[in-house]
């Protein structure tokens, strides 16, 4: 690097020289901080930094219970061969023990299930890998994949990745074998007359429950989820039988009857 390189190089990165009437307008950025917040919240004097030739920034204390650990900045300048300072700007900044509001995120990684409510709409991204292309138009579309999957009429349909994502989230759900009242269960829905089988390669793990009085009525459940609404749970008797008679041996009571005739 040649010399005269070096040297502008050296001008850009210096630190700027502390000026000295800049410096001494402590009491200048503090009624300029007062003024701002409205009142007399404005603290000790914590310190200042260059930002420039003739510009000095002043930090200050804020006592202000809401902003616990903030300090309000106040940078103060000077023109060139100018004896008067004067404010530049007036922020209130947050400190290192400052309590901060958690970083922004997007609506929709936000989300949750159970978020979408009557009315809103979800788009979904047009590379959404839980999707994939569909037959739509073209018979040459079956050319597409080896886990290729009938979509007639919708131009996406459910990835590889995205079917994965789909039954992981079931299985290991309220609706999987793990639940509570899968564990005390008196039989699995593989078994259950209420077990309808889905469609395609998830039959072999999941159906959906048919049974009204059953919690998960309408719902995926995996074929070794179940309940206590299990079709072969219990043989309810026919409303003719009875149990036999049941005989009290422990006590009994003294009944008159009539003496029999010609008795006596």
């Amino acid at each position: 690097m040649s010399p005269l390189r070096q040297t502008s190089t050296a001008r850009r990165t210096r630190t700027p020289a502390v000026d000295p009437a800049c410096a001494g307008a402590v009491d200048l950025a503090r009624e300029a901080a007062v003024e701002t917040a409205g009142r007399d919240d404005v603290g000790e004097h914590l310190g200042l930094t260059p930002d420039g030739d003739r510009v000095v920034t002043h930090y200050f204390a804020s006592l202000d219970p809401a902003y616990v650990g903030w300090r309000w900045a106040v940078t103060v300048a000077r023109a060139s061969r100018a004896r008067n300072v004067t404010v530049d700007e007036v922020v209130l900044l947050p400190g290192d023990r400052a309590l901060l509001a958690p970083a922004w995120v997007p609506w929709l990684e936000r989300l949750r299930p159970g978020d979408l409510g009557p009315g809103d709409l979800l788009p979904t991204a047009p590379d959404d890998p839980r999707l994939a292309a569909g037959l739509t138009e073209t018979a040459a579309d079956l050319d597409r994949a080896a886990q290729w999957e009938l979509g007639i009429g919708r131009v996406r349909v459910l990835s590889a990745e995205g079917r994965d994502e789909a039954t992981a989230r079931w299985y290991e759900g309220v609706a999987g074998p793990r639940a509570p009242i899968a564990a005390s269960a008196p039989a699995q829905c593989s078994t259950c007359g209420f077990f309808l089988l889905l469609a395609g390669e998830l039959r072999q793990v999941f159906g959906v429950c048919a049974n009204e009085y059953a919690p998960d009525d309408g719902r995926v459940v995996s074929a070794d989820h179940g309940c206590g609404a299990h079709s072969e749970a219990v043989n309810v008797p026919a409303a003719s039988e009875h149990g036999p008679p049941v005989l009290d041996e422990l006590d009994y009571e003294i009944v008159a009857t009539a003496a029999p005739a010609g008795d006596g």
